[in-house]
């Protein structure tokens, strides 16, 4: 058996960690050989790969990024882009691949393998926790650690000047990073996409925490929206998935409280600092045991499948129902945390 690993979408901390996993497990279990596609699925498309053995991956646990690569691409929407993956895993003589990624890299594995017989097992990755059927995502853990270390410092500089400070993070669809953050931090307002937020409410809580002699910190989701405006863009161009680039909703909030409360608001954006460096001990964690079922999935030849984190539990679910619908916050659990506000 040999087996093809991809790493797809944004890169995030934990990646490592799955790949050194799979191939361990791989080789020393099941004497399986293994080969890396460079750059997720562009590289199943153009053929590009590197040879993956136990040396290859010695050392890599507690690195960020991917020792792989990854983009954006999407093989449906580039020219003989399935038929190039199938010449192309016949050309290396794999047999199954080990697709790691999140909604749109998983959603591929689920359409090569739904359509095309493609034999795909999937392992959830994205710092925005939104995929479905599995509890929690690496990357997840280590964006929040890094969001709510910045919140903690950016107190100490709010209260010293006694300014709003907008702290604006990722999370396009689903506010979990927000969410967990901003309760973690200490933040006064925590604003995330699946709620449109009243303006004049936020500056009102602003108002409230100064009355109180303490300087805010709001929270926003890079896709929060007013209630009655639209997502702050940073351009209208679109990826091979479709989606725009988001940001810019932190600084345009800022300006919006500046202008109405009259105290001076900053802004702050994590953007990719929250993405990038070592993983924290939980992803690592996770990761890891995501790549040893990954594998064993492989070995029963359980394709179509992703492996999922339930309690304590690695399950397998199907690929396609873990991307058929996002996970976002639930309102009960956003109105929870609201007793903070302001």
């Amino acid at each position: 058996m040999k087996v093809g690993v991809l790493t797809g979408g944004g890169d995030c901390p934990g990646l490592n960690a799955v790949i050194r996993a799979v191939v361990r497990k791989g080789v020393q279990e099941y004497d399986y050989g293994f080969v890396g596609f460079k750059d997720g699925w562009r590289g199943a498309v153009e053929g590009n790969t590197v040879p993956l053995d136990i040396p290859a991956v010695r050392g890599i646990l507690p690195r960020g990024g991917t020792i792989l690569g990854s983009s954006r691409t999407n093989p449906f929407k580039t020219e003989n882009g399935v038929r190039s993956i199938k010449e192309n895993l016949a050309k290396f003589e794999v047999d199954a691949l080990i697709a790691i990624g999140g909604e749109d890299t998983l959603g591929v594995a689920a359409k090569l393998y739904e359509e095309y017989g493609i034999p795909c097992v999937g392992v959830p990755k994205t710092i925005d926790n939104d995929l479905s059927a599995t509890d929690y995502t690496f990357g997840f853990d280590t964006a929040v650690g890094i969001a709510t270390e910045a919140i903690d410092r950016l107190h100490t500089t709010a209260e010293s000047h006694m300014r709003v400070l907008v702290v604006e993070v990722m999370g396009r669809h689903a506010g979990w990073i927000a969410l967990h953050s901003g309760l973690a931090g200490g933040a006064n307002v925590i604003l995330i996409p699946e709620q449109r937020f009243d303006i004049d409410k936020v500056c009102a809580w602003v108002t409230s925490r100064f009355k109180a002699s303490y300087a805010p910190i709001v929270v926003v989701a890079e896709g929060a929206m007013p209630t009655d405006g639209e997502l702050v863009l940073k351009d209208a161009t679109t990826d091979s998935f479709g989606h725009v680039r988001l940001s810019g909703v932190g600084e345009w909030l800022a300006k919006e409280i500046e202008a109405r409360t009259g105290k001076e608001a900053r802004t702050t954006v994590l953007g990719h600092i929250q993405r990038g460096g070592t993983p924290s001990a939980f992803d690592r964690w996770l990761a890891t045991r995501f790549g040893l079922h990954a594998v064993d999935a492989v070995r029963d030849g359980d394709f179509g499948k992703m492996v999922a984190l339930k309690g304590t539990d690695i399950v397998r679910v199907p690929i396609i129902e873990a991307t058929s619908k996002l996970k976002t916050v639930d309102p009960a659990l956003y109105e929870e945390v609201g007793v903070f506000f302001g």
